[in-house]
Parts: C-alpha cells; sequence; structure tokens
C-alpha cells in the first residue's frame, strides 16, 4: 500500500538540505528501493503559488493540507536549519490588517503590499496551526504534524549525530534523531535506507 509522506526540508540552493531530499525522492521513484514515497513539501506546477499575490499564509495553509493528507513527515535537519525565517515576517496575528504589509511570494522585486487578511480567529484544539503567525515555514510545517499526531522522523544532514544542530522547538526529538548518511561497504557516502525504511514501517 503506497504511503504518502511529507518532507520539510531547507530548499535553499547553495547551502539547504538538497541532498537529502532528491535521495528520499530518488528512493521513491525506483525500481530499487520499495518504500512508495512521495515528497508533498515541493509548490508544484499548478499549485498556490502560482497565484501571482500569493502570500505565507496561502503556503502556509497549503502545506497544512499536504501534511494532513500524509502519514508521515520527515523533517530533515541541517547546519543551517535552526537559522532559518523564511516565512517569519508575518505580523498580522498581533496588529490590526491596517498595519501589516507583507511581499508576496517570490515578488520581492515589486516590493510589500498591504495584507489581504480581514479577519483572524484562534484555532482550536482540533484544528490546523493557524496560517496567520510568525513562524518560519520549517517550524510551521513541524508544528503542523506534530499537532495532528503525524509519525515525524527527524534526520540531520550529516554522518553523525549533530544535536546542536536542532532547533529549540523540536528539542523533543533530541533522541530520536538520527543521521541520514551512513557508509556502505566501499566507504562511500549514501542514504541510510534501512533506517528509514524501518521508521515508515515498511521493515
Amino acid at each position: 500500500m503506497s504511503k504518502r509522506v511529507y518532507i520539510s526540508a531547507d530548499y535553499s540552493v547553495d547551502s539547504g538540505d538538497r541532498d537529502v531530499v532528491d535521495t528520499l525522492n530518488k528512493w521513491g521513484t525506483d525500481d530499487l528501493h520499495k518504500v512508495d514515497f512521495v515528497d508533498m513539501a515541493k509548490v508544484v506546477s499548478g499549485s498556490v503559488s502560482d497565484d501571482p499575490d500569493c502570500r505565507s499564509c496561502d503556503l502556509k495553509e497549503e502545506f497544512n493540507k499536504q501534511i494532513n493528507a500524509s502519514s508521515a513527515a520527515i523533517i530533515v535537519v541541517g547546519d543551517k536549519t535552526a537559522s532559518r525565517v523564511a516565512g517569519s515576517g508575518c505580523s498580522r496575528a498581533t496588529n490590526d490588517q491596517t498595519n501589516c504589509s507583507c511581499t508576496p511570494y517570490k515578488q520581492n522585486v515589486h516590493g510589500s503590499k498591504p495584507c489581504k487578511v480581514t479577519q483572524t480567529s484562534s484555532p482550536g484544539e482540533d484544528d490546523d496551526v493557524g496560517s496567520i503567525n510568525a513562524y518560519s515555514y520549517l517550524r510551521h510545517e513541524f508544528e503542523q504534524a506534530k499537532k495532528k499526531k503525524k509519525t515525524i522522523i527527524v534526520i540531520y544532514n550529516s554522518l553523525r549525530k549533530e544535536s546542536n544542530w536542532l532547533p529549540s522547538y523540536m528539542e523533543d526529538y533530541e533522541s530520536d534523531a538520527q543521521p541520514f548518511w551512513t557508509k556502505n561497504e566501499r566507504g562511500e557516502k549514501v542514504g541510510d535506507y534501512a533506517y528509514i525504511k524501518q521508521v515508515l514501517g515498511y521493515a
């Protein structure tokens, strides 16, 4: 049976964790690995991000939907994860609409626009994490997966445990977090497929 798995990772081109994501995606599509992996973190063509007025709250709402449709979330932690702030610029939760503005997704060159959210409310216990918040995208994804009680798998983009990389909001997962990379019998750096397969319940 296919298992839908959400990846939360730093997608920065120069200093992000795309190598981990690329390896996970490969396992989900090739004939050798049978994890039935689906990368739900990418904002795909035709999604909400195609709207020229897409804001951080729109993206967070879309992330919530994709996490809700997944059975597990893989959280990739790199050496810069804790310092990433993309998505955290919203001040609408604590300010009136007239006093807020933000920059639409990938529209930095055009500057900020007035906030389009007319009303806000506090989410209930069983609701999604509210999309109007000052969380980074990475923290928002983590908090949503945690609130919805998804299986959370925290992996370091490293050959060893890197506890000092872990953001403070993930500290409860320090004992469970594991390095993604290992060495094969030829001494080559490879993803630890056996571990991922086990925690996803395929072994």
